[in-house]
């Protein structure tokens, strides 16, 4: 099962790829995955629905006891045949649906069959958290997949919706999910299901659960999002909110009802929201004119007559609603993909502009016939079958769970909604293919295959209600662990002259009268809609978003007024007192310890002297210098405390940090303003003040508040025989504590972007380096060609000099640290901060010119690539069988004198690092110091050459 979900990701990856060479084809080679998959399936159901049912694991997360757990029981494989098999035929579909030269198809394509993939992941699922993982990746896709076309209003809004909506739930259900964990004691949910836990806390983690799967299948009070969904694709409708997505509640009610459906509050909310969905989907079903918004409404009223089946939880519900899943997966994505079919030919779906189509598109008129005829439950359709065996369960609820006079009422609601149902398909088919006085619309021939997938639904909607004998064992594999009711559930066309045959002629034919006195219903449907004052649903939604904006907004205006000394101020006031409460009740367990020698004792002088110095400096350029001072002691520090490669890396940190700080103090004033010493700046002194003796005695306390052994005193033996290297503090960031440096250097990628967001917020910072690059293919070659553009007053020969010998020694040691850093003091980032360095020298000696003639590349490219590399070398190891980022360590021989070079492969790892660091580099030197120098160059503050000037 792992493979073929795999399969679907696959496919999703390399969909853009084939969609620029085989256009709409494209589809056909996607369907070939979920059709496979079906293939597959049928024969490992027929053992599920024999009791043996299959189960996988696979190792994801070990060190927390995670796994992937997966398992193929009767409700799940019904399910997954559904997924599987209605998604081969909706890509199918697709091939016809979409016009060549669709320019978003390559992302449909990828996003649809990777739905496919989440979908049929979530209902194969034997885990409570990877469920909920397939669970999220299904509401993320629906959400691209509802905005196919961003540009029109309605799809962003109605995709927002959604994803709001099911996010929401999601949330909900994950806390029970949590809960019913520990309850529970395991994650696997075949073990729940057979020994469920009891107790509040159960029932509590259950209803929350519960709350998930209703705003999953749009159920009041969630229902509002499913119609506008209706902006999708028709294909996305057919699928997500036909036979996929919107079952995903379904299913997970049907998962649990056999273990829990004896809780409180259960069959009172299921039975509930349930049955009230079903009778306003179809009330507001029987007000639409477009075809697929009355399909829209129609299925939120069908998947709240699912839930109250599923949800009645006796054996005989539990039964009929399975059949009723599967004959409405059939029928409803029948008739939406005939919509599509409709919508392609006459470019219409309002059925007041649609008159005669059955006369010139028979096929589709017989597909739909035989599909609205299973939704209204005709016979010989599947549809039929299933309501009867679920109206027979709804008779037997009094004696089966007994709910009394409640049971009566859910049954006359569901009568009620079966009425409606009826009406809303004779709208639906005689609003689509009748005959009336309109001017007939321009109907285009289709291809047969644009109509193969829904005339093959519609016959197996045909087909199944003949199949009762065939389907009944099997749908009774998963009924059948239900305790046993009042009369054993059977799917077939003739159970005799029975009360439950009584009532579904009742709804029909309630029904149809319903559809003959349309206008009068109507009427009177609009009147009472009117009276009585009822609130929209996501007109209510939109007022509840829009309170919580302009309450964000009001908060926000009151408390970000706009200062930063006060949002900094703030923010250390809290450091200082929460933490600092703790740090004073705690202080008397403190011990102090003295220096070890005079060396630390003068470091530590010099470094207060600095910081003291640099408050009382009035020069914004001796404060970065003293600052800097204060940094070079602590790196004289690390190297007293024997820490070279703390040390190393402090200063080449300090060094970058001066210089972008003198890069920015250009722009700015040379002294800091001579105000007054008012009482504001006295209280900015005492924050700072109160700040450094917290985090002093913070720093203090934590080194007194060691009890065991420390854990770096172990590193030495795996940093070598694992990690493969001698330099323990390496060896540490690029293979023991792997995750957290992958997750820095992340962060350092957000942090470079955002920094030449700011810098260039109308630009590009790919441009300069494009316009040196087409100038260095122009001109003769030299060495610091951009010093040319600069005034000669502001250019320094020896500086020139210098950097021309100092450049290419500095890329060459950047190389060597990161080369050696596994066994020697260095590695990645000191190398990449070494060669950020060399582009500065670069920089600072012929000016952003020169910069981008040296590193004639989009810094962009540098980070990304560096942040790829990073995490292939995590992935590969992966992909092979190992755990993620686990090294390998190879002694290569060279030929020469017996010499092997010892290749570790977090050296790879350390490379991406090392881009990463350059990339932030040159987007530093690029923002604040080319960016800077070009704005200046624009207003003339900057004096430039139009000189040539090449330095041989």
């Amino acid at each position: 099962m792992i493979t073929i979900v795999t399969l679907h990701f696959l496919a999703a990856a390399i969909a853009p790829a084939l969609v620029r060479r085989l256009e709409r084809r494209t589809f056909l080679v996607l369907a070939l995955v979920p059709l496979g998959s079906f293939l597959w399936l049928l024969g490992q159901a027929e053992a599920a629905f024999d009791g043996d049912v299959r189960t996988e694991r696979v190792q994801w997360i070990p060190t927390i006891d995670v796994q992937i757990d997966l398992a193929l029981t009767p409700l799940n494989a019904v399910m997954a045949l559904v997924v599987t098999g209605v998604g081969a035929l909706v890509l199918f579909y697709c091939r016809w649906y979409f016009r060549e030269g669709d320019r978003e198809m390559w992302r449909f394509s990828a996003v649809l069959t990777g739905f496919a993939g989440s979908m049929l992941g979530l209902v194969v699922s034997d885990n409570l958290y990877v469920l909920f993982v397939f669970w999220e990746l299904t509401t993320v896709l629906s959400f691209l997949l509802i905005g196919h076309n961003p540009e029109r209003k309605a799809n962003r809004r109605a995709a927002m919706n959604a994803l709001i909506v099911t996010t929401f739930g999601g949330l909900v259900m994950l806390l029970g999910l949590f809960v019913l964990g520990h309850e529970a004691g395991t994650a696997r949910i075949s073990e729940i299901l057979a020994s469920p836990p009891q107790g509040t806390a159960t029932t509590i983690a259950v209803l929350l659960i519960l709350v998930g799967a209703i705003s999953k299948s749009a159920l009041v009070p969630f229902h509002f999002w499913l119609p506008g969904a209706m902006a999708a694709p028709t294909p996305v409708s057919a699928y997500l909110h036909a036979a996929a997505m919107v079952k995903a509640g379904v299913f997970l009610v049907a998962l649990l009802a056999p273990a829990f459906s004896d809780i409180p509050g259960w069959r009172p909310l299921l039975l509930g929201t349930g049955i009230l969905t079903m009778v306003i989907g179809g009330l507001r079903a029987l007000r639409q004119h477009d075809i697929k918004l009355l399909l829209a409404y129609g299925t939120v009223s069908q998947l709240g007559f699912l839930i109250a089946v599923v949800g009645a939880g006796t054996q005989a519900a539990m039964f009929a609603g399975l059949a009723l899943v599967l004959g409405h997966a059939l029928f409803k994505s029948t008739l939406f993909l005939v919509v599509g079919v409709i919508d392609r030919s006459t470019g219409t779906r309002d059925l007041r502009e649609l008159t005669g189509l059955h006369r010139k598109l028979p096929v589709v008129f017989v597909a739909t016939l035989l599909a609205a005829a299973s939704m209204a439950g005709l016979p010989p359709l599947l549809g039929f079958t299933a309501k009867e065996a679920a109206l027979a369960a709804f008779l037997d609820l009094d004696a089966d769970a007994g709910l009394g006079v409640w049971g009566t009422v859910a049954l006359v609601g569901l009568v009620l909604g079966s009425t409606l149902t009826v009406a809303y398909t004779a709208r639906f088919v005689w609003g689509a293919f009748g005959v009336r006085s309109v001017t007939p619309p321009t109907v285009t021939p289709q291809r047969l295959g644009f109509v193969v997938a829904p005339a093959l639904l519609a016959g197996l909607s045909l087909v199944g209600g003949f199949a009762g004998d065939f389907l009944t064992p099997r749908l009774m594999a998963y009924a059948g662990d239900a305790p046993a009711g009042a009369h054993e559930p059977l799917l077939t066309l003739w159970h005799g002259f029975t009360p439950a045959l009584g009532l579904s002629v009742l709804a029909v034919t309630a029904g149809l009268l319903l559809w003959v006195a349309r206008r009068a219903v109507a009427s009177a449907q609009r009147r009472f809609v009117e009276s009585m004052h009822v609130p929209d649903a996501e007109l209510v939604y939109h007022g509840i978003i829009r309170g919580v904006d302009r309450t964000s907004i009001e908060v926000t205006g009151r408390t970000q007024r706009g200062s930063l000394p006060v949002y900094v101020g703030i923010t250390l006031l809290v450091l200082v007192t929460i933490p600092g409460i703790a740090l004073v009740r705690t202080w008397d367990g403190v011990r102090l310890r003295g220096p070890d020698n005079l060396l630390q004792v003068a470091i530590v002088v010099v470094v207060v002297l600095a910081a003291i110095l640099t408050v009382r400096s009035r020069r914004r350029l001796r404060a970065v210098l003293l600052l800097g001072v204060t940094g070079y002691g602590t790196a004289l520090l690390f190297v007293a405390h024997g820490a070279p490669d703390l040390a190393l890396t402090q200063v080449l940190v300090e060094t970058f940090s001066v210089v972008t700080f003198v890069l920015v103090m250009r722009r700015l004033p040379p002294f800091f303003s001579d105000r007054p010493f008012t009482s504001a700046r006295r209280i900015r002194v005492a924050v700072g003040c109160l700040v450094g003796l917290a985090v002093g005695g913070y720093a203090l306390m934590a080194a007194n508040a060691r009890t065991a052994r420390p854990v770096g005193l172990d590193f030495a033996e795996p940093a070598y025989d694992y990690g493969g290297g001698n330099n323990i503090v390496n060896v540490t960031l690029v293979d023991i504590r792997v995750w957290d440096t992958f997750g820095e250097i992340a962060v350092l990628v957000v942090a470079a972007t955002g920094v030449a967001s700011l810098i260039f917020l109308l630009t590009d910072r790919a441009t300069s380096h494009r316009e040196a690059r087409r100038d260095r293919a122009s001109s003769d070659a030299g060495w610091l060609r951009g010093a040319g553009l600069i005034a000669d007053r502001r250019r320094s020969v020896v500086f020139e000099i210098v950097a021309r010998i100092v450049f290419p020694v500095l890329m060459i040691f950047s190389i060597y640290l990161t080369f050696a850093g596994h066994n020697l003091p260095g590695g990645g980032f000191a190398g990449g901060l070494i060669a950020g360095l060399a582009l500065m020298v670069r920089y600072l000696a012929g000016g952003r010119a020169e910069l981008d003639s040296a590193a004639p590349v989009d810094a962009g490219v540098v980070l990304g690539s560096g942040l790829v590399i990073a995490a292939l070398s995590g992935v590969v190891p992966a992909l092979l069988g190992y755990n993620a980022f686990q090294s390998g360590i190879f002694d290569v021989p060279t030929g020469l004198f017996g010499y092997e070079v010892h290749l570790v492969t977090s050296l790879f790892f350390d490379l991406g690092v090392y881009l990463v660091v350059v990339g932030l580099s040159l987007d530093v030197l690029r923002s604040l110091g080319g960016g800077i120098d070009k704005q200046g160059e624009e207003t003339g503050d900057v004096e430039t050459s139009t000189g040539e000037v090449s330095i041989a």
